[in-house]
């Protein structure tokens, strides 16, 4: 069992008693009164409840025109005194436990900012790439994705598109195309400088675009959108989607370095189809989750959003498609 701690300042008239704490299941509660806050409330709950009370809290604020402070903690223990109290409010809907929106937000916010940390590992995780696909090394090529932060924006932007949060989508979209220059400005520089490994196999698998590839974007991006509700720790789900993202784009940017412009159409087209096929599931993955605003403006903007974007990577798909089948026919 997986807590956390939602510690609120609520104003004075807030009515914790009959709403807050009667409504929802929590293991725990403590409050008291600050001389800056006139509440503050501390709910010890499981994981999954957390939502929950945030959406409330947020409402509440939205309804009342009032102020609410609240975090989120991680509970790593918790010993139970005799005095703890405890409310499990029956609920016959099975709920899909995954962590709550505002801790996905704060997240997807953190990752969508371009800082020194995150232009130094994708620099060292191209130079890896680069290195692996010159000397046909698969184990140098997944080393590399295990290092590569690129994949952070990209997810961030179908998490943002499904709340209709369009600052954090722009926010994402450029955070992410920085990440995919550095590997390409580093691999072009490969390119001009070495002969292009023409007979490495981590080189070629990456000129040559079937319609499985999309299969396999598609499979990535849905179980790194999935990882990435559930807040699992693992590195592999997010190796699986890197290894889509990473290598393809090392090898464009090595045939842009050796001005192999003709060739390097191919290896663009899998990028491409990898990178939209991901925004894709991901878009998906999010909504069926449950993930939504709780105010009904927000909500109308969130609907648009994603349908907007589900239109606009379906229909990018579709091109996507044709294409590959026009240039294997």
């Amino acid at each position: 069992m997986e807590l956390q701690l939602i510690e609120v300042y609520a104003p004075k008239n807030f009515s914790y008693q009959n709403g807050l704490l009667e409504k929802f299941s929590f293991i725990s509660y403590w409050v008291s009164h600050e001389e800056d806050h006139d509440l503050h409330i501390r709910i010890l709950v499981e994981k999954e409840d957390a939502e929950k009370i945030l959406n409330y809290l947020e409402k509440a604020a939205y309804d009342e025109n009032s102020e609410f402070d609240a975090m989120l903690y991680s509970v790593k223990a918790y010993i139970p005194s005799k005095y703890s109290e405890k409310n499990t409010p029956s609920d016959d809907q099975e709920q899909f436990e995954r962590a709550s929106k505002h801790e996905l937000y704060s997240i997807v916010h953190t990752s969508s900012k371009i800082d020194v940390s995150f232009s130094w590992f994708t620099a060292f995780a191209a130079l890896v790439a680069a290195v692996g696909i010159t000397q046909n090394s698969p184990a140098l090529v997944i080393g590399a994705n295990i290092i590569d932060p690129s994949i952070r924006p990209i997810i961030g932007i179908s998490f943002a598109s499904v709340l209709g949060e369009q600052k954090l989508v722009r926010q994402s979209i450029m955070t992410a195309m920085f990440g995919l220059f550095i590997p390409l400005a580093v691999a072009a520089s490969f390119g001009f400088l070495f002969p292009l490994p023409l007979h490495s196999n981590e080189f070629i698998s990456q000129t040559n675009v079937q319609i499985i590839d999309l299969i396999v974007a598609i499979s990535a991006g849905a179980a790194g959108a999935l990882s990435f509700v559930k807040r699992s720790q693992g590195q592999l789900v997010g190796v699986m989607v890197s290894l889509a993202v990473l290598p393809p784009t090392v090898v464009l940017g090595m045939m842009l370095g050796a001005a192999q412009w003709q060739n390097a159409v191919i290896p663009f087209l899998l990028l491409v189809i990898n990178i939209n096929a991901i925004l894709l599931a991901a878009i998906l993955v999010f909504w069926l989750s449950g993930i939504k605003p709780v105010n009904w403006a927000e909500i109308q903007d969130a609907n648009t959003s994603r349908m907007n974007s589900l239109l606009f990577t379906g229909i990018i798909g579709v091109v996507l498609i044709a294409t590959v089948i026009l240039i294997q026919f």
